[in-house]
């Protein structure tokens, strides 16, 4: 295979698209689950707020305007190829350069701080993005980008448990993690699971579960058991669409594993509120 080059310039528009679109524009596997939780929802008031829900998006595609008013901190999963070369810049640099354009001209709010506890200053460009890459065989960069809103951000949480809590435990912390954020994620949620590896694959693995379509299963039938049954529970608690009480909590559960140590067992939540926006790209 021969090596491919591919212009900075080229990487910074498709980035710039992807946030854009991801934050006008919800994917069709949220807007189907609304739509069918709408119809389901046993609460007056619940199902009211899926139908304002459901009008909000509609709006926010037709007037090309964001969905939601956090428009999220830019995270990127790179698929980047062992035979591509970037050329006039690095990739880094275009990512965030796309990230720039799309926060700056698509009129998408920026909320970044350049530091975490003490100075707390707005980039005020939504930069640096979070970027997880992988490199792969091939001559291609397969980039999966999201929005990622804090509201529902900080009720996420990771336990390093050992392996004798058995799936029972990994069961308990889910469901503990996702009672204890209650209404706060701005139900309903998507929840993503990130079972193994070690402390930080772990929470990798839990974001990248939350930009996993919901209407997909994972490929092992003993995952996706589980995943529909924590669906079924999270629902039973009753906390209902934007916390008003009702049957949907959540609008899927998608669970990400990867091998791990034998002395342990690492489970990350990582909850998203309705607005789980992610766009995929090949370059």
């Amino acid at each position: 295979m021969e090596i491919r080059s591919i212009q900075a310039e080229t990487v910074t528009k498709t980035v710039k698209k992807l946030f854009t679109d991801c934050n006008y524009f919800i994917g069709d596997d949220i807007m189907n689950a609304l739509k069918n939780a709408e119809k389901t929802e046993k609460s007056p008031v619940g199902k009211s707020v899926l139908s304002q829900i459901i009008e909000n998006d509609e709006i926010a595609k037709n007037e090309m305007i964001p969905l939601c008013q956090d428009t999220g901190m830019a995270v990127l999963f790179v698929e980047y190829g062992d035979r591509v070369v970037i050329e006039d810049g690095s990739f880094e640099q275009a990512v965030n350069q796309g990230v720039r354009e799309a926060y700056e001209e698509g009129y998408l709010r920026k909320s970044i701080v350049a530091d975490p506890v003490f100075d707390r200053i707005n980039t005020k460009d939504n930069t640096p993005a979070v970027i997880h890459t992988r490199i792969v065989s091939g001559n291609q960069i397969k980039i999966l980008a999201g929005g990622k809103g804090f509201g529902s951000e900080n009720m996420s949480a990771i336990k390093m448990i050992t392996p004798s809590y058995g799936v029972e435990g990994v069961k308990s912390f889910i469901l503990d993690t996702v009672r204890k954020a209650g209404p706060n994620p701005c139900p309903p949620i998507v929840v993503g699971v990130g079972i193994g590896g070690d402390f930080e694959v772990c929470a990798e693995l839990a974001k990248k579960a939350t930009f996993r379509s919901i209407d997909t299963q994972n490929s092992d039938a003993r995952y996706a058991a589980l995943e529909q049954e924590l669906l079924e529970k999270i629902n039973k608690m009753g906390f209902g669409p934007a916390g008003l009480g009702g049957n949907t909590t959540a609008i899927g559960v998608n669970i990400e594993t990867a091998p791990t140590h034998i002395a342990g067992m690492p489970v990350a939540v990582n909850i998203c509120c309705h607005a789980a926006r992610h766009k995929s790209a090949v370059i």
